[in-house]
């Protein structure tokens, strides 16, 4: 069954009639915020009468302000069979927040063959593949097309033609994931102020979506190879400060790169953040020569990793089959990394004067080895397991490992936003790390939070409210990834779910009972983060899982999957001179691992920040 995708444009408006909501019986201020896709402190503004939390039925509250301004630019799909409010979010690159804010009583409208509004910009450019050829789709601007030129770039196209990347992208569905190549014929969008010829980008008043979730489509630092620079993209509600944090820069150097800021920070300005690191570059050859380090231990005949090396292996032989067959040229050797005592014996395999790049090996401590083996030759060396302080000085690694404390502020960022004074249980092995982390980092967000430690489910409690004497709902958080804690915390959840409605369930980690119970683990509205998980519905890992297949007669293994997803990863940011960081900033998932690294620390090495996140919707 083909799906039909119609998009319509609806103009930039403002004056728009209020709108307003009458209270019945089981509001709460939060469930109307969320029907409306307000924040409760944006409801209480509209209606400062309810400041205290007390509403009372039949009372109207106003849910949208007379004077909001929409977005630019608005359109709309058709619900299809299967499609739930997780999956538009994920395939629109929206927040579930921003979805509702376009789409009031969204429960209600989830019915095949529905309307529901997204922004236009997101619809044109990710509703690729499910249009058909009876598709109306109706757009404001007029546009003209380009011819690609050599050592064109983003940056060069975006500042020539004064508009954002964002504008570049929507206009020309893939372009992001394709690249550029001299010949082919782009769109440019029409430009309030036309073709920049040498003023300077930030001009543009291109509006910037804000968006809470890591993205693939929000990426906003960009390396501009032409120009020299790590280059930033100001999104709405951007400060100097938190530039300045994020990028452990001083104001001085920011501003002798941007005298422009002078008159102010403006959403869409594209700031020069400081000149890019010398990084490596092939010498020789026009193949990329790489190297493969696993402990394999025949020589040493220690087979304790053996089993990991070989299912790692062959996936990661799928993905060097596949990116040859995409036209890239590869020497790729593989070495026996043996173990840690007998690692210093590999490492006479790696020709430093012919090595492009370095895959592995496992463990911490061989892979400082390696660094500094290969010292100042800037080799990329990509470590697929090993995350340690300890090798965040290294501007030449890249840590594939994304580490707990990433997982605990996420969840910490989740609880906050469903947040309103409940009691917080956090469920883990009492003393252990994430524990610990996912407790500091809610104790940061919610200074006041009521947060109980407890090591097993069934130590969670329904609260009670003071004032009626009856049950109240609390917010449960696993920080554990042990299945069988996994497993009672997800009944617990349930449990707690049948007696009261609005509890809460967030997890660090996937567990299997999300799937198996997953209608009823929705009506706690479980969000959990997952990661290295397939999902076999989807056609690219499909292709994937049936290449695999073919070649070794079964599925692949846990560290097959990963085998293939780190090859993958870093095989299709190389270029022809093997400048590998040069689309670092690129965030991307290939079959079960989300990639999207930053550094470190100032400097210093590139770590995977990436998850996916999952939300359960009743």
């Amino acid at each position: 069954m083909k799906k039909i995708l119609l998009i319509t444009a609806f103009g930039l408006t403002f004056g728009a009639q209020a709108q307003n909501h009458t209270v019945s019986k089981g509001d709460t201020p939060y469930n109307i915020s969320k029907k409306y896709g307000l924040s409760l402190s944006e409801l209480y503004a509209l209606n400062p009468s309810i400041k205290d939390g007390t509403i009372a039925i039949g009372q109207v509250l106003v849910v949208r302000n007379s004077t909001t301004k929409s977005s630019s630019a608005n359109g709309y799909i058709i619900l299809q069979p299967k499609q739930t409010i997780y999956g538009i979010t994920k395939q629109y690159h929206i927040t579930e927040q921003q979805l509702r804010s376009l789409n009031p009583d969204l429960e209600s409208k989830m019915k095949i063959g529905n309307r529901i509004v997204l922004p236009l910009a997101n619809i044109q450019r990710y509703g690729k593949g499910t249009v058909s050829e009876n598709s109306t789709v109706l757009a404001t601007g007029s546009l003209e097309k380009y011819t690609v030129e050599p050592r064109d770039n983003y940056y060069k196209i975006t500042r020539k033609f004064n508009i954002s990347q964002q504008e570049l992208f929507a206009s020309n569905p893939g372009l992001e994931s394709k690249g550029l190549k001299a010949g082919d014929i782009i769109v440019i969008p029409a430009s309030t102020q036309g073709p920049n010829n040498g003023g300077d980008a930030s001009s543009a008043t291109a509006q910037v979506e804000v968006k809470s979730e890591n993205s693939a489509t929000n990426d906003t630092v960009q390396e501009s190879s032409d120009h020299e620079y790590v280059t930033y993209t100001v999104k709405s509600g951007d400060t100097v400060f938190g530039i300045l944090n994020r990028f452990g820069i001083t104001l001085d150097q920011l501003l002798s790169l941007n005298p422009e800021l002078s008159s102010g920070l403006r959403s869409g300005m594209v700031l020069r953040i400081k000149v890019l690191d010398a990084q490596y570059s092939k010498k020789s050859g026009d193949a990329l020569n790489v190297v493969i380090m696993l402990p394999f231990g025949f020589d040493s005949n220690d087979s304790r990793y053996r089993s990991i090396s070989t299912d790692f292996l062959t996936g990661a032989k799928l993905a060097i089959e596949r990116s040859a067959k995409g036209g890239q040229k590869l020497d790729v050797k593989i070495v026996d990394a043996g173990n840690e005592q007998s690692f210093k014996q590999s490492l006479s395999q790696i020709n430093k004067d012919n090595t492009d790049l370095i895959i592995g090996p496992l463990f911490k401590s061989s892979v400082l080895e390696v660094l500094d083996y290969i010292g100042d030759t800037k080799i990329p060396v990509v470590a697929p397991f090993a995350n340690s302080e300890d090798l965040y000085g290294y501007n030449n690694l890249i840590i594939v490992e994304t580490t707990d404390k990433v997982y605990a502020e996420k969840i910490a960022d989740e609880v906050k936003n469903v947040y309103s004074n409940q009691k917080i249980y956090i469920v883990g092995e009492r003393g252990s790390e994430r524990v610990a982390l996912v407790k500091a980092s809610l104790e940061k967000q919610l200074k006041n939070g009521e947060i109980v430690v407890v090591s097993s489910p069934s130590a969670i409690q329904l609260d009670k409210n003071m004032a009626t004497g009856q049950d109240a709902p609390v917010i449960a958080v696993l920080a554990s990834n042990e299945e069988g804690l996994g497993e009672d915390f997800g009944k617990k959840v349930i449990e707690l779910s049948s007696q009261v409605s609005g509890v809460k369930a967030f997890s660090m980690y996937y567990n299997s009972i999300f799937e198996s119970r997953i209608d009823e683990l929705s009506q706690a509205n479980l969000v959990y983060l997952m990661d290295r998980k397939v999902n076999t519905d989807g056609k690219f890992e499909k292709q994937v899982l049936g290449e695999y297949d073919r070649l070794y007669c079964k599925m692949p293994s846990k560290y097959a999957i990963i085998g293939f997803d780190v090859v993958s990863d870093v095989l299709s940011r190389e270029n022809a001179k093997g400048e590998i960081f040069k689309q670092i900033g690129k965030v991307q998932t290939q079959l079960a691992t989300k990639f999207e690294y930053v550094r470190a620390q100032r400097g210093g090495a590139y770590i995977n920040t990436g998850y996916r996140v999952i939300r359960l919707v009743p």
